[in-house]
């Protein structure tokens, strides 16, 4: 079933509102980063396992930044689809995605069904075998 109207304008304000999160905590976390040097997180005398957690802390910083900004590109992807109709359509089956769905998550490109599969598909990164 297509979305309606209002579902449509629902979900353009739970984008908006979500983007700007995002962009808000983008920049909140991009100023720390910037601010939090390597060596204030490991301590003035740092021993191995205070440079493990000061690295371990820098890569926590980094993934945060990296999954935000997946997100929010995510999220201007599903505008661009309100923009040109494909908004609500799967991705790889061309069947309704659902509101339910939409509404728990704006940027979602595929159906339950075919999100599922994916992420079975790509759990994890690929390997070289011989």
């Amino acid at each position: 079933m297509a979305l309606t109207p209002r579902q449509i304008e629902e979900l353009k304000g739970l984008m908006t509102r979500r983007r700007n999160a995002l962009v808000a905590e983008l920049c909140r976390d991009a100023s720390k980063a910037r601010e939090e040097s390597f060596g204030e997180l490991a301590g003035t005398t740092p021993d191995v396992g205070d440079e493990s957690v000061a690295a371990l802390l820098a890569d926590l910083d980094q993934s945060e930044l990296s999954r935000d900004l997946e997100e929010l590109r995510g999220l201007e992807a599903a505008r661009a689809r309100l923009t040109d109709g494909s908004y609500g359509a799967c991705a790889d089956c061309g069947g309704d995605i659902g509101f339910e769905r939409l509404k728990a998550e704006p940027g979602a490109m595929r159906c339950v069904a075919c999100q599922t599969r994916h992420e079975k598909t790509f759990a994890s990164p690929g390997r070289a075998t011989l």
